[in-house]
């Protein structure tokens, strides 16, 4: 899996990705992300990536040619990709699902902005998607870019040791991940459930399955209608509802 970012705080990007599941990932050869200070595009002694609107108004809004030199040069020495992302607040939301379709691609380019935004003429010549991580601000996209390559990275065979781990994940299918507990057994009072402690496996399991349903209901509701059920999740739906509705 290929990645570029560009930004014009490469130092942001590369500490982040100096730790983590990410970094595992590019040591072992699974993950290719190389990060690009858009500053190198720029043609003036300033090395200038930001001007005032036209039409007037507060801030700086980035130009539009360093942008679209950067993802020119990138395409021409790393390939064409497959999709080159500008993360906005304007762009879709960033989704498990949207994460799982970018990951079955083989190439992204993400564009980090900054002051107010891009020109408009970014999207028209080079950006094939928009995509934001959330109705909020931040003061550039260089946080977004993070979260996006680190939730495809996951997804990436190989990257996360433990498959299984992945597969289990809150919004792996729909759902919110269950309680997890670890030793001791008791803190102030708050113990373990006895299910987990009782080596029963197919209890376990089951409790898992339930809880995962019941936090899902309590904490995400509006989940449960688009979410993948199998017979026995929804035979357990059926049973909390149940048990919901005598108290």
């Amino acid at each position: 899996m290929k990645f570029d970012i560009v930004t014009i705080f490469p130092s942001i990007i590369e500490a982040a990705l100096g730790e983590g599941v990410v970094s595992r990932g590019i040591g072992r050869g699974l993950l290719d992300v190389a990060v690009h200070d858009l500053r190198r595009w720029t043609t003036d002694r300033h090395r200038t990536v930001d001007d005032v609107p036209y039409g007037g108004g507060p801030g700086m809004v980035m130009k539009a040619e360093p942008l679209v030199r950067a993802v020119n040069d990138v395409r021409a020495r790393r390939g064409t990709p497959d999709s080159v992302v500008l993360l906005s607040p304007q762009g879709r939301t960033f989704t498990q699902a949207e994460a799982e379709r970018l990951a079955g691609l083989g190439h992204i380019v993400l564009l980090c902005g900054r002051y107010e935004g891009m020109d408009e003429r970014v999207r028209d010549l080079v950006a094939t998607e928009e995509i934001s991580i959330g109705d909020y601000v931040l003061s550039g996209g260089e946080l977004a870019a993070l979260v996006v390559v680190d939730a495809v990275s996951r997804l990436v065979p190989g990257v996360v040791g433990d498959e299984q781990s992945v597969a289990q994940e809150s919004f792996a299918r729909g759902l919110l991940d269950y309680p997890h507990y670890t030793r001791p057994a008791e803190i102030a009072g708050h113990r373990v459930p006895d299910v987990l402690l009782s080596g029963h496996h197919a209890e376990v399991r089951r409790w898992r399955r339930k809880a995962a349903l019941v936090r899902t209901l309590e904490r995400r509701p509006d989940l449960i209608a688009a979410a993948t059920l199998d017979d026995e999740e929804q035979e357990l739906l059926e049973e909390i509802r149940r048990e919901r509705a005598k108290s």
